[in-house]
């Protein structure tokens, strides 16, 4: 009972009585992980992420925009989504190793291209390489004015037999470098030219199918820096011809 002229606000709380069993702080028991690029992309260094257990990292995908990637960023292309998987990981030294599997552009980039009173020609194929990897290409083509369907069903055909050509000619990691570069993009408007000349062509979406060979070059995506030119070296004075003198002929023997 309460003393007597004393109120009672509530009825008092009880003490917490331990447990025995200490609280674990998920976040002190992560560590940080480096995600590295592929060969193709010169190793560069992709981001870091949280992780209690490194190895659970493998298959995961994770995208990087053009523009972010390291030292190769192309600031033009910032619309451009690179997508890599984790194929490995090194949990001593804290490295996951990644495997190039595809790119998109963004949507709103899509939807500026389509606007009104255009036509829009989307195809989505599967191609082999010359090294025999197997890619899907989603290739987008868009006229100034609208088309008639029978003109649009001859461009899908060229479309389609000019990028199973160019896939054949080329290596996995050169097509992906040509892909990148914008350089298919105009073989494409190229080959398709004498049909209709078209305002824009571009790879909406690719996706590698397999693995792709490590000889493959490295994609330069940003510009390449000039080249220094070599220092113009003065060509050394001559040396004066020696002075030609007559040859004296050897006195006879007595």
């Amino acid at each position: 009972m309460a003393a007597p002229g004393s109120t009672v606000k509530g009825s008092e709380k009880k003490k917490a009585q331990p447990t025995g069993r200490s609280v674990k702080d998920k976040w002190r028991s992560k560590v940080w992980v480096k995600l590295r690029a592929p060969g193709l992309f010169q190793g560069l260094e992709l981001g870091e992420t949280l992780a209690t257990e490194p190895t659970t990292l493998v298959g995961r995908t994770l995208e990087v925009t053009q523009s972010d990637l390291g030292g190769m960023g192309d600031p033009s292309k910032a619309h451009v989504k690179l997508r890599f998987r984790i194929s490995s990981v090194n949990a001593d030294a804290r490295v996951a190793e990644t495997r190039y599997i595809g790119h998109l552009l963004t949507s709103d980039y899509i939807r500026r291209l389509a606007r009104r009173k255009r036509s829009k020609i989307d195809l989505s194929f599967h191609v082999v390489s010359k090294d025999g990897v197997e890619m899907v290409l989603k290739p987008l083509a868009v006229s100034e004015h609208r088309l008639q369907a029978k003109l649009q069903g001859k461009l899908r055909a060229r479309l389609k037999e000019v990028l199973v050509k160019a896939a054949l000619e080329r290596t996995a990691g050169e097509l992906v470098r040509d892909l990148l570069n914008g350089d298919l993009s105009k073989v494409i408007s190229q080959g398709v030219h004498d049909l209709y000349p078209l305002k824009k062509v571009e790879i909406r979406a690719s996706e590698v199918l397999g693995p792709m060979p490590e000889s493959t070059p490295a994609v330069p995506s940003g510009p390449e820096p000039p080249v220094p030119s070599a220092p113009l070296v003065e060509p050394a004075a001559s040396a004066p011809a020696a002075a030609l003198t007559p040859a004296t002929s050897a006195p006879p023997a007595a």
